[in-house]
């Protein structure tokens, strides 16, 4: 017994002189650390002093934080001692994962803890996150900053978990566990967000070697993709599909079949490049439909879906642009902020998270450009220059450009008057130029005249967005101008197949009673007489020949952009490439060097393509689908074309603003190309034998039929009063005083909003004058108290030798 006694004694002193060795020691590098903290030298700035003051709270809170944990595992040891003296034969199960095991361990530390402890670890783990948050900012070295970040994580992953209240401690756990999976899926949503997006890399990478002008081109591209997307699902959905799936097949009526005449050439490429043949009398074109009120099992309303489509495609483009707009304006709202605009680049621009070398090169380049951005925004904000000078150089560009604008104008109107003159003779008789020669003639100017307009701007020494503003606005003129001299030809021409339609009509009448008094007896019982569709003779259909005017336009224009694009660029810098070290002078910085991308006359060209589809696609379904296709080679060929062939820009700017200028443009074309198709729907009667209104005087009778026959009466007169013109009129009136109104209270939110902010900024440099005129004063007091310690110092030396001098006096 006195054996076991002592033995137990011996233990119990040996478990304690460890603890007490395990407290000395770390006690020890504490004191070895403070003194090695002590003895270095103390430094002179303050901002270096303050992240001294900062990093010995840090170390101050780590040490206790161990002291805590040390306490910890010294309790823990001993509650396994004596686990181990009260049951040595119970066994132990093994732990399921190493997270469990952790807040196992935690738990049962935790549990022998007293309340004030509890509080003490749940503010160290409160600390641990604040540090972890705010440790980005701290001016430590890297390698300290990973280390103090690693700790704090796995003391923060340790304890916040078993932190509790009693009972509730797992359902605490289990609420962290899930916040943290919960933020987990947040992060990586938001990333396959981000990487749903279309094109997105590649316009990031255009952006960092290119502006944000060249890429807000490619995000306009984008935009417009989607859009077309939208209008080809309407198009394709409820008026393409249900024909060729419920209507009558091909053959079956003279509107769905080839004539006898055509037939022989119907497959031909050249007929079919021109959208004849089979493909004029199939439903790519507004011919091919049937007026019947319903077609198939499900009764589908087919001329009430194509009127309906057509109307909605247009108001859902002007609501989608509109909205863009707003939302637009409410993000470039505020305005830039060009204060310290250098020194956030320089310290600010780097993202330390880039652990991919092609990022890192693209970043790179990014932040090239934005500091080649900002250098030209401060020179032009300086710039003085000659202002007689350059008021004449204004007016001798834009008298060149109005030069230029009216003689393509006139080249437009010859043509017109040629191609009338061919249609009249038939064009049969001339070649394929001849027959193109319009579309062609377009495109070319399309081309050639902006290079032009280029060359004017160089003598009106603006801005860079406000040059390209001004340079958007002559093309746009020019298109414009080219659209509705288009337009009118297309309206002569629509005259002249409605007056050739009159001549058909009369001569049908005499065919039918030639056919029936010549072949068919009087009181005969004969069944009647069939003809095949393809022998029947027909009108001359003029929405179908609107519709394949606006599809060979929208072809030819995509042919000369592409063909532009690979001679004008690639093999324009193939030859700068590969010729450059056999030629005479430096083929890179003179002539022809590479070229650069054109902003302007690339963004018109998508602007008046798409305003060509809306006018068109109510006599072509098709050109939806066609434009989708087009947008989609034209962004893998031009991103091609601009990162391999293109060089960026000599000044290079930034594009605030420019989405909405795009924007607004858009918005003009939308409502100028919406014009003649309304006009041609209200006023102009529809062709006899071909299209879905085919037999009624306008094509809107369908929606007055339709309410007739399919709601109750009552509707229809709540309907007619509804558009009653006076009821319109006043609705209208109202409508834009309410518009006018929000547009005032806009502008005056948005000057208080800009008063404000140079409010703030003046206060902000007060405060800066302010903070500066106190650190003068305090550093003169301080070197004034420097001057009075030395003066008593000084004092006090001469009163030490004095005293000395009085004792060795006898």
């Amino acid at each position: 017994v006195s054996r076991r006694r002592a033995s137990e004694k011996r233990s119990t002193e040996m478990g304690n002189k460890r603890a007490e060795k395990k407290h000395d020691k770390h006690h020890k590098t504490t004191r070895k650390e403070g003194e090695k903290d002590r003895k270095r030298p103390r430094r002179r700035n303050a901002d270096e002093e303050e992240a001294e003051e900062e990093s010995s709270k840090e170390k101050k809170n780590i040490k206790n934080e161990r002291t805590k944990t040390v306490k910890l595992e010294d309790e823990k040891e001993k509650d396994v001692k004596k686990k181990r003296k009260n049951s040595e034969s119970e066994s132990h199960s093994e732990s399921n994962s190493d997270a469990e095991s952790k807040d196992n361990q935690a738990v049962g530390v935790l549990g022998s803890l007293t309340p004030e402890e509890l509080e003490q670890l749940k503010e160290a783990v409160d600390e641990r996150k604040k540090l972890i948050t705010t440790l980005k900012g701290k001016p430590w070295p890297m390698k300290k900053k990973l280390v103090i970040l690693r700790e704090s994580q796995e003391f923060v992953e340790k304890y916040e978990g078993a932190l509790g209240k009693g009972k509730g401690r797992k359902l605490y756990a289990y609420k962290v566990l899930m916040m943290k999976k919960w933020m987990k899926f947040q992060r990586d949503l938001e990333n396959f967000k981000t990487a749903c997006i279309p094109w997105e890399m590649k316009i990031k990478e255009i952006e960092s070697h290119f502006g944000s002008s060249v890429a807000s081109y490619f995000i306009f591209l984008r935009w417009m993709y989607g859009i077309n997307m939208i209008l080809f699902g309407l198009t394709f959905g409820l008026v393409m599909v249900p024909e060729a799936l419920m209507g009558k097949p091909y053959g079956s009526m003279p509107r769905k079949t080839v004539p006898r005449v055509e037939e022989a050439s119907a497959m031909n490429f050249a007929v079919l490049w021109d959208f004849g043949g089979y493909a004029k009398y199939s439903v790519l074109f507004y011919g091919y439909y049937n007026n019947q009120r319903a077609i198939g099992w499900l009764k589908f309303r087919m001329p009430l879906s194509y009127f309906l489509v057509g109307v909605g495609t247009v108001a859902y483009s002007y609501m989608v642009v509109i909205r863009t707009m707003a939302r637009n304006a409410n993000e470039e709202g505020g305005g830039d902020d060009t204060s310290f605009n250098f020194s956030w680049k320089t310290f600010t621009s780097w993202d330390y998270l880039i652990g991919n070398p092609e990022t890192a090169d693209n970043k790179f380049a990014s932040i090239t450009t934005s500091f080649k951005e900002a250098i030209v925004e401060e020179q032009e904000s300086r710039k003085d220059d000659n202002i007689h000078l350059t008021r004449f150089l204004r007016v001798l560009a834009n008298f060149l450009v109005l030069c230029c604008l009216a003689g393509s104008g006139y080249l437009i109107y010859f043509v017109v008057r040629r191609s009338q003159k061919f249609a009249l003779e038939g064009l049969e008789n001339y070649g394929w130029w001849e027959r193109n020669e319009v579309n062609m003639v377009m495109s070319l100017l399309g081309m050639f005249c902006p290079m032009l307009f280029d060359v004017i701007s160089t003598l009106e020494n603006y801005h860079p967005r406000i040059a390209l503003q001004w340079q958007l606005g002559r093309i746009f003129a020019l298109f414009l101008g080219n659209l509705y001299t288009f337009i009118i030809a297309l309206m002569d021409a629509i005259q002249l197949k409605r007056a050739e339609e009159e001549i058909v009509k009369k001569n049908m009448t005499i065919w039918q009673a030639n056919l029936y008094n010549g072949t068919v007896p009087d009181n005969s019982t004969a069944l009647p007489i069939t003809v095949h569709p393809a022998d029947v003779p027909r009108g001359p259909c003029w929405e179908t020949m609107v519709g394949q005017e606006f599809v060979r336009l929208i072809i030819s224009d995509t042919m000369t952009t592409y063909i532009t694009l690979l001679i004008g660029d690639f093999l324009r810098a193939v030859l700068v490439r590969f010729l450059n070290n056999c030629w005479c002078w430096d083929l890179e910085y003179g002539f022809p060097s590479y070229s650069e991308f054109d902003v302007s006359g690339n963004v018109l060209g998508l602007i008046f393509n798409q305003g060509m589809i809306w006018m068109g696609a109510f006599y072509a379904p098709c050109l939806p689908a066609l434009n989708l296709l087009r947008l989609h080679v034209s962004m893998y060929l031009q991103c091609w074309a601009v990162m391999c062939c293109n060089v960026p820009q000599e000044r290079v700017f930034k594009a605030s603003g420019s989405s909405n200028f795009y924007m607004a443009m858009l918005l003009v074309i939308l409502f100028l190309s919406t014009l003649p198709a309304i006009y041609t729907i209200v006023s102009i009667p529809p062709s006899f034998d071909c299209g879905p209104f085919s037999g009624k005087n306008r094509m809107f009778d369908v929606i007055q039929e339709t309410l007739e026959t399919d709601f109750p009466a009552w509707f229809s007169k709540v309907f007619s009063y509804a558009s009653n013109p006076g009821l319109v009129l006043s609705f209208l009136l109202l409508l834009v005083l309410a518009i006018y109104y929000l547009q005032s209270t806009s502008k005056t939110y948005k000057r208080v909003n800009m008063e404000l902010k140079k409010k703030l900024q003046t206060q902000n440099e007060e405060n800066k004058r302010k903070n500066k005129l106190a650190a003068l004063k305090a550093a003169n007091e301080l070197e004034q108290a420097k001057k009075a310690g030395e003066q008593c110092s000084n004092s006090a030396s001469d009163l030490g030798e004095s005293t000395q001098n009085v004792s060795q006096l006898p």
